[in-house]
């Protein structure tokens, strides 16, 4: 409240508006420091929103890439790739690597594994050492013949899933119980034919879930694979199969392997015996060789103890469905689900 006296009506009016100015101007300053306060406030958002998106595109790339689906090519392209990387570091001469172009561009053409990473006979070598060698084993378990198949250049990094396909088919193939299931398939798959072969499987309407994760698209991918995408496949031949969730200790995060036999120790330990996708043919046709001392079978041997992921996927093949049985199979896959133990 203003405290000056005044005698003259015109002194008076022009000291009042003076006072109404200095309101206007005050009030004016606190609307433009509101308005800016508000616009500082707006952009700050803005840039925080943006930088949110920027990174969750990084992570989302990020993610593809990890997963093999950034579209930068599948096995064809990384395996040239990787044999001109090769031939640059003087590891391999250009004859042989237009010779091995031309083997690959072969096998891809009619959808068959070369049969360069493929180690036969192993579980048989395994039931002869058995058989003479138990100083230490009470008793084994040991699954029907099958080979090892490990990654090659055109997957290394990614394609341990379809490699264990290719195991477990090629002891299939050889159990008559499953001739007709397999009549159309003579050889064994190469991996962009068996991306091919799961992607027929979701489009006769398995998995749908799982098929949306891939966007329907496998073949031209770096795409893994686990247990779901095998289960899709296995059923589509009219395979009967189950997967199978262990929730105590029991396996490893991101990479599988084939498991082809159990032994149980004289102090009734038990131990897994796996081939792995990541093991060399080298290595692993030390199995084969004869007066084997055992020393070997530490390129299979799984001790339980040394299983520390919480979780597991175990898919386990059990006999032939009927038509009408693949058909409610993949009507019940539109929500697939698991057995899980415990």
């Amino acid at each position: 409240m203003c405290s000056l006296t005044c005698t003259n009506i015109q002194i008076l009016e022009e000291h009042v508006d003076l006072h109404l100015e200095e309101n206007s101007f005050l009030e004016g300053g606190n609307m433009r420091d509101l308005e800016l306060a508000q616009q500082l406030q707006t952009e700050e958002d803005k840039q925080q929103k943006s930088e949110e998106e920027k990174q969750e595109r990084e992570e989302f790339k990020k993610l593809q890439r990890q997963y093999g689906l950034d579209n930068s090519g599948g096995y064809k392209q990384q395996f040239l790739k990787n044999m001109e990387r090769e031939v640059d570091r003087g590891r391999m001469q250009p004859f042989d690597y237009h010779k091995r172009k031309a083997d690959m561009m072969e096998s891809l053409a009619f959808g068959i594994d070369d049969g360069k990473t493929k180690t036969s006979g192993i579980v048989e070598a395994l039931c002869k050492y058995y058989q003479n060698e138990n100083k230490d084993v009470r008793r084994v378990w040991l699954s029907a013949g099958v080979d090892h198949f490990h990654s090659s250049l055109g997957d290394r990094g990614w394609g341990c899933g379809y490699r264990n396909f290719q195991m477990l088919l090629s002891s299939l193939l050889q159990n008559s119980l499953y001739n007709d299931c397999l009549r159309d398939i003579a050889a064994i798959p190469s991996i962009p034919k068996i991306q091919s072969m799961i992607e027929d499987a979701w489009r006769e309407g398995f998995d749908p879930h799982g098929a949306s994760h891939f966007n329907n698209r496998l073949h031209g991918s770096k795409a893994w694979i686990g247990a779901c995408e095998i289960y899709s496949l296995l059923t589509s031949l009219r395979i009967k199969c189950q997967i199978i969730d262990f929730h105590k200790p029991t396996g490893t995060t991101g990479h599988s392997r084939t498991i082809v036999g159990i032994e149980e120790k004289k102090n009734k330990t038990l131990c897994l015996l796996l081939f792995d996708p990541g093991c060399p043919s080298q290595e692993m046709q030390k199995l084969l060789e004869k007066n084997s001392d055992g020393t070997s079978l530490r390129l299979l041997r799984k001790y339980m103890g040394s299983l520390k992921e919480k979780q597991y996927q175990i898919v386990a093949v059990d006999g032939v469905l009927t038509l009408e049985e693949k058909a409610a199979c993949c009507h019940a896959s539109q929500v697939l689900t698991s057995e899980k133990i415990p």
